[in-house]
């Protein structure tokens, strides 16, 4: 079940835990993504927090918001991008979008079958897609107090073979959320050393979060139980005469 856009925008503008999140995923999905000049840029769930570098430099921004879930205007102060959508209705063209963010979007989703089949339809051939998803065995997972306490829970294999069986290929992984889901003020005064600390230490198995690029797999091969037509089809009633046909 998809959360609240006000909940979700409550915790991520309002709070300084919110706040420390947004540095630390988005500073991990820089690594991966450092600029997007002339691109198409979406983003889909609750994923408008980590868009903002993209606003100077892409060719255009958009901020997919799922109807379930509610939609914020996004961002303060400039003309609005994000958008309500349906989980399998997207409102962009196939193909058309370069870099591609879920957050918040997958997890909580009740059809994610749908919602994988949609980003692979909008995004480009040679784009690339971020899943951000919840770590199984992280702190994160078990705190409710935050937006990674709802929804389903990933491994690393698990997340990567959902993508496979989508026709996605994993390409890189990473971690974030090293600190603790914790409100006070040392934590987070020292969260930013404990997202350091933790990137040098583990890749996936104490982060919070696990983000993992995907490109689409362009030459799928046939999925069982499905056949594929011969070329050159068997005739039933080969070698037999036929008879002349006449004008009715």
């Amino acid at each position: 079940m998809h959360l609240d856009v006000l909940d979700l925008r409550n915790f991520y503008y309002r709070t300084g835990l919110g706040r420390a999140v947004q540095r630390a995923v988005r500073t991990q999905m820089l690594t991966l993504w450092p600029e997007a000049p002339g691109m198409t840029v979406a983003g889909y769930g609750f994923a408008v927090p980590l868009l903002r570098p993209y606003l100077a430099q892409a060719r255009r921004v958009i901020g997919l918001m799922p109807a379930q879930q509610g939609v914020m205007p996004w961002p303060a102060g400039l003309p609005n991008v994000s958008v309500l959508c349906e989980e399998g209705s997207w409102p962009l063209q196939t193909g058309s979008v370069d870099r591609l963010v879920l957050l918040h979007g997958l997890e909580t989703s009740d059809h994610q079958s749908v919602v994988l089949e949609e980003a692979g339809r909008v995004l480009a051939d040679m784009g690339r897609v971020l899943f951000i998803v919840p770590n199984r065995r992280g702190l994160w997972a078990q705190r409710d107090a935050t937006p990674f306490g709802e929804g389903r829970t990933y491994s690393l294999g698990q997340i990567e073979t959902l993508l496979e069986r989508h026709e996605f290929v994993p390409e890189r992984h990473l971690a974030a959320l090293y600190a603790p889901p914790a409100q006070r003020g040392f934590w987070l005064r020292t969260a930013d050393y404990w997202e350091r600390l933790g990137r040098r230490v583990s890749s996936q198995l104490a982060g919070g979060v696990l983000m993992v690029e995907a490109t689409k797999q362009l030459n799928p091969a046939p999925r069982p139980g499905l056949r594929v037509a011969e070329r050159r089809p068997l005739r039933v009633l080969e070698g037999l005469p036929v008879p002349d046909a006449r004008p009715v």
